[in-house]
């Protein structure tokens, strides 16, 4: 597929300090930069449409996980590994696909991607058991992960500094319409089938945007960009991207965050659900205003405060107020205030989950900053961190069973707590000056 002239749409960098670098991209008004306008609106949809697709698996799915527990006759913890299983796959196929989008461009790798997420997606629908639904959950999240990692390089290869933190909270506007929605159709889904049903849906979504993927999303990494070397070249960038440590703060920073938001996913069925006694409706309700909150915020971000404050400024308020909500979460919890109810603790969440709208895109813009030419690497040591730490999260959450909500809560502090003292200790934000790998 020649080069559609997306690759490099108005890159400027720009860092923290305000300093422009000399422009390394074409002038406004080139025909490359009018062409990328031109399809700017189109590309975003798209962009959106595959970062929403992880979300949206994890989250039609989320009302019907005790509806599982029941029908293949299995635990809530082994259960709750199905979710584990899916995000295990989406950091380790991060791993491959990031690499392989700098050698071979963007566009191969994601369509043969989003090909096996939805032949996995249609075997989840007639899984008899919770190990092989385990099983396929892995391998939909492996070949998911296609579109997480291949969406951030794309927004790389298109944009530097400022506008590039602007992107992501446009990105996650789009992107965050998906967990409104997905709980608020899971939950439809119940009403007329079972949670086999679900994965139904989502294999003619996963149809629908592969096919819009082969359509409308043009390659934006040139032949002449792309690595040639192989696998150990693959591991040499990832090492020296590991080896920066500024990258590895907003990288671990980002993920601790990521899993504070997972333990939140992975266990409000259940404390929603079986401890405050809501509908399947009704946590679909409270889902959805949770990710109104994130996505408000998020805009907030790209479209008052980015350019405006320096995004270590925006990202440390951001992790100050996770900080403080998952405290007050657990103190609520843990029975300090008594018996507080469903609405101080859905507060609580609301708080949390809107902070993230700080926390995630300016941690991945921040570290992408730092990098020119492995934005596929650094995309899948991005994804892969988030989602093994927030594998690893989501089952602690239900360690001690479905009658307290406390690991929750205690999972999610220690997490955040993490997340401000790598971002502190590593990217130390009051001494640094932009530097570029």
């Amino acid at each position: 597929m020649p080069d559609s002239g997306l690759s490099r749409a108005q890159r400027i960098p720009t860092t923290d300090t305000g300093a422009t670098p000399p422009r390394l991209t074409p002038p406004p008004g080139s025909a490359a930069t009018a062409a990328a306008r031109r399809t700017g609106i189109l590309v975003t949809l798209v962009l959106g449409g595959l970062t929403a697709l992880p979300p949206l698996s994890m989250d039609m799915y989320l009302p019907a996980l005790p509806a599982v527990t029941d029908s293949l006759h299995a635990p809530a913890a082994t259960v709750q590994l199905t979710l584990t299983a899916c995000l295990t796959g989406m950091a380790l196929g991060q791993v491959v696909v990031g690499p392989m989008s700098d050698r071979w461009g963007r566009r191969r790798p994601l369509l043969l991607g989003m090909i096996v997420y939805v032949f996995a997606t249609a075997i989840c629908v007639f899984a008899p058991t919770a190990e092989l639904l385990i099983g396929f959950r892995l391998l939909q999240g492996l070949a998911g992960a296609a579109g997480i990692v291949i969406a951030r390089a794309v927004v790389r290869d298109m944009y530097d500094g400022v506008e590039m933190a602007r992107f992501f909270s446009t990105l996650m506007l789009i992107s965050g319409v998906a967990p409104v929605i997905a709980p608020v159709i899971g939950g439809q889904v119940l009403r007329i089938t079972d949670w086999r049903g679900i994965f139904a849906v989502l294999t003619v979504v996963g149809v629908l945007l592969t096919l819009v993927v082969w359509k409308w999303l043009h390659e934006t990494l040139p032949p002449a960009e792309r690595h040639t070397g192989g696998v150990g070249d693959a591991l040499r960038t990832m090492r020296g991207l590991l080896a920066d440590r500024v990258f590895s703060g907003y990288m671990i920073a980002g993920s601790l965050a990521f899993a504070a938001l997972f333990a939140y996913v992975s266990a409000s069925p259940f404390v929603i659900q079986e401890i405050y006694g809501a509908s399947p409706q009704t946590f679909s309700l409270l889902f959805g205003i949770n990710s109104v909150g994130l996505i408000a915020v998020g805009q907030i971000n790209g479209k008052i405060l980015v350019g405006r404050i320096s995004l270590d400024k925006a990202l440390g308020f951001g992790l100050s107020v996770i900080v403080l909500a998952a405290t007050a979460l657990l103190l609520m919890t843990s029975g300090v205030f008594g018996d507080v109810g469903l609405v101080p603790v859905a507060t609580g969440l609301f708080v949390l989950m809107s902070a993230m709208g700080l926390a995630m895109p300016n941690t991945n813009a921040q570290a992408l900053m730092r990098t020119k030419h492995a934005a596929g690497s650094a995309s899948a040591l991005l994804g892969t961190s988030s989602f093994l730490i927030g594998a690893v999260a989501s089952p602690l959450v239900g360690i001690a069973g479905e009658a307290t909500a406390v690991p929750m809560a205690v999972v999610q502090l220690v997490c955040a707590v993490g997340a401000m003292a790598c971002f502190l200790a590593m990217c130390r934000p009051w001494q640094r000056v932009a530097t570029r790998l």
